[in-house]
């Protein structure tokens, strides 16, 4: 693949199909690919020449698909984008499980790499800060479910400063 060219949405979520697919079986086929994404086996064979053309997948008609060292380096960069993005919504956002991954499927085709290294590490700062934590974002939770500040904000403050040392 030519340096600067960005493969589409639609392609990246095939890569990514194929890599887990690959990960499990140790090969793809069409109609696993066609399965795993709900799309037409005529839209795989079109998708899977695509890859194929910049280099990111092996396939030939009829033939099992696998992926190159350069298709697996760029699926495996897809799929930290959407693990990232869907840690951050869980974790910090407190977003449904069900509904973070289909943002994170969504958002991970866009997303600059920068914010997803500073998301991974306002994740690290919160984990690490004694005013962060695990109580901080159960907190947060809390605050998102209720659609409020607890009426004992106060006490909970108190308690966290008395027990920061």
């Amino acid at each position: 693949m030519k340096k600067g060219k960005k493969l589409s949405a639609s392609l990246e979520d095939y890569l990514e199909a194929i890599y887990h697919i690959v990960e499990e079986h140790k090969v793809a086929r069409g109609k696993n690919i066609a399965d795993r994404l709900g799309v037409t086996r005529a839209s795989v064979t079109e998708a899977l020449r695509s890859l194929s053309k910049v280099g990111l997948v092996n396939y030939a008609p009829y033939e099992v698909v696998t992926m190159t060292d350069k298709g697996e380096e760029v699926a495996r960069d897809v799929i930290f984008r959407h693990e990232a993005l869907h840690r951050f919504f869980v974790e910090v956002l407190a977003v449904d499980d069900k509904v973070a991954d289909e943002g994170a499927c969504r958002i991970e085709h866009v997303v600059p790499p920068e914010i997803i290294e500073r998301m991974m590490r306002f994740i690290d700062f919160l984990e690490a800060c004694p005013r962060g934590g695990e109580e901080f974002l159960h907190g947060f939770a809390d605050y998102c479910r209720k659609g409020g500040i607890a009426a004992d904000c106060d006490q909970c403050v108190s308690h966290c400063l008395v027990n920061k040392d």
